[in-house]
């Protein structure tokens, strides 16, 4: 574990922007709250109770999203570095020891990547906030730019750091010496689905959680506190997908795969999806993350406006004076928050699309062994990569839509002049250029890792380590 591996420096990556994303959420909430506070639409209306349920939801998100992204990736890294824990092993190492030395490497990312990031959070928030402020977007009060609650999602990232090295590296210990000569283990399609309690666990947490979710909607027509409870439901839900995505997406993917021809490239990128469950889940599941993050925030955003004005037509007297002005400053705190989840799933899937490329170098260079031409070995890398795109951003979609309704469905059906039971407002643009923008993400991206693959050699990356 020695020197600034390159999976490492990823790491550290992708916990400062998990930490960033977690300061930004707080921030944005204290930023909210300056707002109604200096206004006296606070005392007549229930601004100031939905604003304390959106905090403590902007809090549980930002631990929630850090610790499933830094989780997921410290997991893909762990995988590929198999090989070289069993070398150590085989070399006189103990298991022991070669745990203590992932988990303390986990630690040491967890500290510097959340201190970068909570530096960044502050930094972007304070500085955009006076931007917006000197530009008359936002009005110009004494915001509170360094909210003690930002420690929590940065602590909760270096736990979860921690947490992911010290799990992570129980498998790979649990693997024979002997069995070092091999390449980044993987458990294979029939392993990954004899986890019946893992698979038990997924089906009653998406079930349970829609089940949830839809009593709270159904609660928020009396009372703003249907949102909490549709929130749990919806984190519980999305709990069972994690669990569960080693089962649901493989699938998914070897089925967007066929719809990318007949080629050997096409056919084989397709199987591989279902050839190792865990790797494929790892790799499409932080690009499903970053999408519904975006949908929900987007999809919130324009119901919360719907049902706002809605409102205020039905009932003008109820809605005097800063409901505008209110309601352009969480638009623009939305529109930020969507900015950020995009760069968080673009890089995101950069980065598991390059980790696992180079994890299967010994994989790509038998390929080529076997009479694959190296513009076979690209055009397949860059299926599997449209795959993973068309699949994350396809269940992103669909995810964020249905929790982006229910979260401002049952925050708001119960406020005055409400219209009711309402079908979702989808920003259709919003998510065109969602689509477009991972499409392109992906096809330049991939070109990287791509290149990098057919440039080794047949012989030169079977004895890759």
């Amino acid at each position: 574990m020695r020197g600034p591996r390159r999976d490492t420096i990823a790491s550290i990556v992708v916990t400062a922007l998990s930490a960033a994303f977690g300061v930004a959420l707080i921030q944005a909430t204290s930023i909210l709250a300056t707002v109604i506070s200096a206004d006296d639409i606070s005392s007549r209306s229930t601004a100031q109770l939905a604003l304390v349920m959106v905090a403590a939801v902007f809090i549980v998100i930002a631990v929630y999203v850090g610790s499933i992204v830094t989780t997921n990736t410290f997991a893909t890294i762990i995988a590929g570095r198999t090989r070289t824990i069993a070398l150590m092993r085989l070399i006189g190492s103990s298991a022991s020891a070669q745990r203590r030395a992932v988990a303390k490497e986990g630690l040491i990312v967890g500290l510097l990547g959340s201190a970068i990031g909570a530096v960044v959070g502050v930094v972007l928030t304070a500085g955009g906030i006076r931007i917006a402020a000197a530009s008359g977007a936002v009005p110009d009060l004494d915001y509170v730019l360094a909210d003690p609650l930002v420690l929590l999602p940065v602590v909760m990232v270096v736990v979860s750091t921690w947490a992911a090295s010290w799990l992570g590296s129980r498998g790979v210990l649990e693997v024979s010496p002997m069995q070092a000569t091999g390449a980044a283990i993987e458990p294979s399609r029939e392993e990954s689905v004899r986890r019946p309690l893992r698979n038990a666990f997924a089906a009653i947490f998406f079930f349970g959680g829609l089940a949830v979710m839809g009593a709270g909607v159904a609660f928020g027509l009396v009372s703003p506190l249907g949102f909490l409870v549709a929130f749990l439901g919806g984190i519980a839900s999305f709990s069972g997908i994690v669990l569960g995505a080693h089962v649901v997406i493989p699938p998914l993917l070897r089925l967007t795969g066929r719809m990318l021809g007949s080629s050997a490239a096409a056919r084989l990128a397709a199987e591989n999806g279902m050839r190792y469950p865990g790797r494929s889940a790892r790799t499409t599941i932080g690009l499903v993350i970053g999408v519904t993050l975006i949908t929900t925030f987007a999809v919130a955003a324009q119901g919360y406006l719907d049902m706002i004005e809605y409102s205020q037509q039905q009932s003008p007297e109820s809605y005097g004076g800063g409901v505008d002005e209110l309601l352009l400053v969480t638009v623009g705190i939305f529109s930020a928050l969507i900015g950020f989840s995009a760069v968080t799933a673009a890089f995101g899937m950069v980065n598991t699309l390059s980790l696992s490329v180079l994890q299967r170098s010994r994989e790509l260079g038998l390929l080529r062994a076997l009479g694959f031409t190296a513009r076979q070995v690209r055009s397949m890398i860059i299926a599997e990569s449209l795959q993973l795109t068309v699949t994350g951003v396809g269940l992103g979609v669909l995810l964020g839509v249905v929790y982006g309704w229910a979260g401002a469905q049952s925050l708001l059906g119960a406020i005055e002049g409400s219209p009711g039971l309402v079908w979702p407002s989808v920003p259709w643009m919003l998510v065109v250029v969602v689509i477009a923008g991972a499409a392109l993400v992906t096809l330049v991206t991939a070109q990287f890792p791509a290149r990098r693959a057919t440039r080794v050699s047949p012989v030169a990356a079977l004895a890759v380590d």
